[in-house]
Formats: structure tokens, C-alpha cells, sequence
């Protein structure tokens, strides 16, 4: 039921990833926003490009971006885009081939079709709701037997901190530089989990919320409640996201750690 959409989508988030390798080549500007985080020419030129296809295609269609300003009237329209321009915008500017282009669309607050393109690796990580998970258009093939202790990526401010110290010799966790990038990989099995209590924006979680539920993994807030997007304050608390071929033991034992973590009140 979503061929038109996915078919725009695939396009415009191919030229799109086009578009920012070519800049990364030819160069680009940075600055910073008043949350001190970078934005480069290619996080706008990606917006876009994005945006006009949700204007040219989709008009009746809400608009959530990074990168766009938030009028609120997204929240009485049905459907809405829900996009990262460039997830990892720090990878981007040091040429870290972990940034990613992340897109959903969302209907009455759950993700219905999700895209997340790596254009370094040129794998575009696609799925529909009740349809499979797809890797460049065809199903991905099984996961390889989850690595042993399993590894989770975690945000590198906690990486940094040693939230997590209480999971060493259990899990082997590795800082993440794209959260959207993470959860595709959990959606994959090339990783086992994504763990963080760090607040997380709706448009770093969507498309890879949905690309999770369609692999048959699991996934949550860091209080272990689902996810509804298009929210009034677009963020969430955390995210744990278990790849479908993890041990059993491995979702509660994060939930563990999490729930202690927050009992802390360390958000350091």
C-alpha cells in the first residue's frame, strides 16, 4: 500500500546521499547551532531536497526536521515525515563513513515506512509496516550467530563517562557516531544492541524504530515503553534496541543496567 511513497522515497534518498558525497569531495561549510552542534551545507542541501519531495508529492502530508523550524502544525495532520537530514553530521565533517540519511513517515503516531541510507557504503536500509526488512531492495540475508559477548553501541558521552562499566565482561560496548545508523545495524544483526539513556529527538529514532519491528527485534524507550511519534515535544528518554538474533537474556540485562542508571540520576 505504499509503492508510490517508497518508490519517491527510495529516489529522493539516493540522489540525496548523492548530493552529500559529492559535497564531501568538493567541500562544505560548517557552522554551529545554538546547541552547539554542527550543521553543514549538506545537512541543508539534504533537507531540501527531502522537503520538496514531501511538498511535490506528498502536500497533505506533515513535516518534522533537524533542520526545518517546528510550526506545530504537523500535529493535526495524519501522516508525517519524520527526517534527519544527516545523522552524525560530526562523522560527516571528519569523513567517518557513519553518517547516514534517516526518513519515516509516520501515521497516527507509528512509523509506516522507514528509510536509512549510508551513502559510504551505498546500503539503503528500507521497510514498511507488516512487509519485510529490505537492504537495496531485497531481503537481507540471515544474520550472522551474534558475536559472543555480544556487542552494543552506546552514545559516546556514556561511552566516555563509563555509564555502562557495570556491563564490562558481559557485553562489549563501542562508542556510536550515527544513533541511525545503530539501530539499522540492530536491525541487521550486525549488532547486537543499542543502549542509551541520553535524550533522543524523534527524528534520530523513527525510521530505525520501524526497521527494527520489521526484523523481529525488539524495541523501546530506556523505561521500556513503546514509541509514538508526532509528539507536541518531539524527544524521547533513551532507547533499547535488541537485534531479533541476541539471547534471550540480553534485552532484560540492558533494562537492568538502564533502570540503575537512572536511579543514579547521573546525566552527566
Amino acid at each position: 500500500m505504499m509503492e508510490r511513497e517508497q518508490a519517491r522515497l527510495n529516489e529522493t534518498i539516493r540522489r540525496a546521499g548523492a548530493r552529500a558525497m559529492e559535497l564531501a569531495r568538493r567541500g562544505f561549510d560548517v557552522r554551529l547551532k545554538h546547541d552547539r552542534s554542527p550543521v553543514t551545507t549538506a545537512d541543508l542541501e539534504v533537507n531540501r531536497l527531502l522537503h520538496e519531495m514531501r511538498r511535490d508529492h506528498f502536500p497533505e502530508d506533515g513535516w518534522l526536521s533537524e533542520e526545518s523550524p517546528d510550526d506545530g502544525a504537523r500535529l493535526a495532520q495524519r501522516r508525517v515525515w519524520i527526517v534527519d537530514p544527516i545523522d552524525g553530521t560530526r562523522a560527516y565533517v571528519n569523513r567517518l563513513p557513519e553518517f547516514c540519511i534517516s526518513v519515516a513517515l509516520v501515521e497516527q503516531g507509528k512509523p509506516v515506512l522507514a528509510a536509512i541510507f549510508n551513502p559510504s557504503t551505498d546500503e539503503l536500509f528500507t521497510a514498511v509496516r507488516g512487509e519485510s526488512l529490505l537492504l537495496n531492495g531485497k531481503p537481507l540475508p540471515r544474520a550472522p550467530s551474534p558475536e559472543t559477548p555480544s556487542l552494543v553501541m552506546v552514545s559516546p558521552r556514556e561511552f566516555r563517562n563509563a555509564r555502562w562499566a557495570g556491563l564490562e565482561g558481559l557485553v562489549r560496548c563501542r562508542p556510536m557516531l550515527s544513533i541511525a545508523n545503530a539501530l539499522a545495524l540492530v536491525a541487521a544483526g550486525r549488532v547486537q544492541a543499542t543502549l542509551t539513556i541520553e535524550p533522543e529527538n524523534e527524528w534520530d529514532l523513527a525510521a530505525g524504530v520501524l526497521l527494527i519491528e520489521e526484523s523481529g527485534g525488539s524495541v523501546a524507550d530506556a523505561e521500556g515503553r513503546p514509541f509514538t511519534f508526532n509528539q507536541p515535544t518531539p524527544q524521547f528518554r533513551g532507547v533499547i534496541a535488541v537485534a531479533a538474533s541476541a539471547g534471550r537474556e540480553l534485552r532484560p540485562l540492558l533494562q537492568a543496567h538502564a533502570d540503575r542508571a537512572d536511579a543514579q540520576k547521573d546525566y552527566s
